[in-house]
């Protein structure tokens, strides 16, 4: 009995070993497999962010930083931790936090864009909460003056127009003027898979466009901040004590699904990939939903023609005063065209979209189609250009080539993560 007993142990053992010999034989051959994908058909992951370990949530990494120090928080709604919001998680571990300084829309997040966020106190803990969207900008040196170390901690989606990136511009210039630490807890960049768009030329700088990158600039929110430092953008060339405390396991060849919306109407991942190209919208007389139940996700207004899709943007939270308010627009439902997000998007600004819109409205209204703000989403005062003198997408899509292969050179230098080529 006992010698039968050693022989299935050991058939048992050999069966094993046979199969891990076998998983790693299928293993070697999808490395190799994967190794020979040419470069623009490469394998991409769809990730949610719960399989990734977050740069806040690496506390050995940054929490002996803040023995006893006097700590400011740059977060909104998006810095959480788990379900848990970063600054009760900090609080929770004894870290002294001061205040809070709080982006667009807010500490909560529920702020219109474009609308005044006030200082006040946060409900919950009593901290002061000051505000870095209005008039101020920028932590004045009395905001810093009992501060030993800020961190950073908000949820980007990998745009130039879109303004966490330019609150970090002016934090990392506050810091550095006034020598103080700056941690940068990195998260993924849902839009992080491909670079695409006209490099802004610095006379069109503004708060929706403040450095030489392209529309979509392929960083995530570290790396951003080490590319501000390192080509020096800060005024006078200063630079920023900086530390990035990295997420782990994260690729740019990840599509990764963030848990939660990172202002009010980019709702769910259909809109994060839309809204690189549908965002040149606001600069124009045509709505992208703000006010309806899809805000990113379609647009139209009362004056274009040749569609089949309507809807009535309504006061609504987060749009409190929607462009085209109760008039029947008429465009189009992209959701529901695109079949899978975001394999359809083909890795590119789509700017059909655009062009349609334009060629499509009625001719009284297309003098007064572009607004003074559509160059500063643009970066230059070409692509309004452009499409007055009826381009075609392919046509403006080449006079971005240099300028892109340049910025992807530079970009290099700046990566923490498996890039995406």
């Amino acid at each position: 009995m006992r010698a039968k007993s050693i022989f299935f142990i050991g058939l048992l053992l050999l069966n094993c070993f046979s199969i891990s010999a076998f998983s790693q034989e299928i293993n070697k051959k999808r490395q190799n497999t994967l190794m020979a994908v040419p470069v623009e058909e490469e394998l991409l992951l769809n990730v949610n962010e719960n399989q990734l370990k977050i740069g806040a949530a690496n506390f050995n990494e940054y929490l002996p930083l803040l023995v006893n120090k006097k700590v400011a928080l740059v977060a909104n709604h998006t810095s959480k931790v788990g379900n848990e919001h970063l600054l009760d998680t900090l609080l929770s571990y004894k870290v002294k936090i001061v205040k809070v300084f709080a982006p667009e829309h807010g500490f909560r997040g529920d702020a219109d864009a474009g609308e005044t966020v006030k200082n006040q106190k946060d409900k919950k803990t009593g901290i002061p909460l000051i505000s870095l969207y209005g008039k101020n900008k920028k932590p004045s040196p009395k905001d810093l003056g009992n501060v030993d170390v800020v961190i950073f901690d908000m949820q980007d989606v990998g745009v130039r127009f879109y303004t966490y990136i330019s609150t970090l511009h002016y934090v990392m210039e506050a810091c550095a003027e006034q020598k103080k630490l700056l941690i940068v807890l990195d998260r993924p960049n849902p839009n992080g898979f491909y670079v695409d768009g006209s490099v802004l030329k610095t006379e069109f700088k503004s708060f929706v466009g403040m450095h030489p990158v392209p529309v979509v600039h392929g960083l995530t929110i570290g790396e951003y901040a080490m590319m501000i430092n390192g080509e020096y953008w800060l005024h006078d060339s200063i630079k920023c004590n900086l530390k990035v405390i990295k997420v782990s396991d994260y690729s740019h060849r990840m599509f990764v699904e963030i848990n939660t919306k990172p202002s009010p109407n980019l709702r769910d991942m259909s809109a994060i990939y839309l809204y690189p190209s549908l965002c040149f919208f606001e600069g124009t007389n045509v709505s992208v939903g703000r006010g309806t139940d899809s805000p990113f996700k379609i647009y139209g207004s009362p004056y274009l023609k040749n569609t089949n899709f309507q809807f009535k943007p309504k006061p609504s939270a987060g749009a409190k005063e929607p462009m085209h308010k109760d008039l029947i627009c008429y465009g189009f439902n992209l959701e529901k065209q695109l079949k899978r997000m975001p394999d359809d998007l083909n890795k590119k600004i789509n700017l059909s979209y655009l062009l349609f819109a334009y060629n499509n409205t009625v001719d009284s209204i297309k003098p007064h189609f572009f607004n003074n703000f559509f160059q500063n989403l643009a970066g230059d005062d070409q692509l309004k250009k452009m499409i007055i003198e009826g381009k075609k997408e392919d046509d403006i899509r080449k006079t971005w080539e240099k300028d892109l292969m340049i910025y992807k050179e530079k970009r290099r230098k700046y990566l923490l993560y498996e890039d995406f080529k």
